[in-house]
């Protein structure tokens, strides 16, 4: 059975390698379209988790922004599947990141980052970009693929500009060793975490979330920026930086790991409020809700 998926995906690949770029991110638009429709169960959880989010659009508006989600998630993952198309001059041209030199130049001093993108607009994007831009190589924290061949192709487009890629298992020590060596941890940690995790509000409810990326930064001692692909109508993207406030934050006690964590959902919330359509709607991501409970190591993932 893995073996006829890998079949599927290779050939569903294969057709995109054949067309320009330009094309690749139209007919990535078209798919995503074709899923809203096609895929009722995922259209649903979509639906829910915006009726929840914006109480008072109404439901036509709801459905557009359900439909644009869905699309953006077409384009992000033809674009990602033909990243072996582009090289690094055309990666500068895709994003807009004048804005950011700033940032991209602290990135390279090399004096450790958390770096953290959510399921937003091309995730995979912002983190291959961001650290080809920044002239540095990022350990990318991810979430293994269950079919072991998709996830050999998967990995090896993630780390086509230079990144490097860890398990979510293994990735608390190599994390660290590498924060303490001066590297940069990419991690997304939006989607949904376990019970025992932090409760942390999230578009009005509290939701279990990572608390890992708090933790590496505080124990490091390193500063956390989260980065935003924002799509212009050309398909080209604007990159946005921001960094995550730290400096008031003296060690990883518990408070400290959970108000930074707070920080930075709260950062994501606000892009997404901008742009509802670029976040990926379609993952169960208030699977637990509750209140506060004994938080638990983790990372997040920058796959789908």
């Amino acid at each position: 059975m893995r073996r006829i998926e890998f079949l599927f995906f290779s050939l569903f690949r294969g057709c995109l390698l054949l067309m320009p770029f330009p094309w690749i991110q139209r007919a990535g638009r078209f798919l995503g379209r074709g899923f809203y429709y096609l895929m009722p169960g995922r259209r649903a959880i979509t639906l829910d988790n915006l009726r929840h989010a914006f109480p008072g659009k109404t439901e036509d508006e709801l459905r557009t922004v359900a439909r644009g989600a869905f699309e953006n998630f077409g384009i992000a993952m033809s674009e990602f599947l033909c990243f072996s198309k582009i090289g690094q001059p055309d990666l500068r041209r895709l994003m807009n990141y004048d804005e950011n030199r700033a940032h991209f130049q602290a990135i390279a001093a090399g004096s450790g980052l958390v770096y953290l993108s959510g399921h937003f607009g091309n995730w995979e994007l912002s983190g291959a970009g961001s650290a080809c831009l920044a002239g540095v190589q990022y350990l990318v924290v991810v979430k293994t693929q269950a079919n072991r061949l998709v996830d050999r192709v998967v990995t090896g487009l993630r780390c086509g500009f230079g990144n490097s890629v860890v398990p979510m298992e293994r990735a608390i020590r190599e994390s660290m060793t590498a924060l303490r060596n001066g590297g940069v941890v990419a991690l997304a940690p939006d989607q949904s975490a376990t019970r025992e995790s932090d409760f942390i509000p999230f578009f009005g409810r509290d939701v279990a979330t990572f608390r890992g990326p708090a933790a590496f930064a505080l124990r490091a001692g390193v500063p956390m920026k989260m980065g935003f692909t924002v799509r212009r109508a050309d398909y080209t993207y604007d990159f946005i930086l921001e960094e995550v406030p730290t400096s008031d934050l003296n060690g990883a006690t518990e408070e400290n790991v959970r108000e930074l964590t707070r920080r930075h959902v709260s950062l994501l919330e606000r892009y997404i409020r901008l742009h509802p359509d670029h976040w990926l709607w379609m993952h169960r991501r208030w699977k637990h809700l509750g209140g506060p409970s004994p938080g638990a190591e983790g990372g997040g993932s920058v796959d789908s």
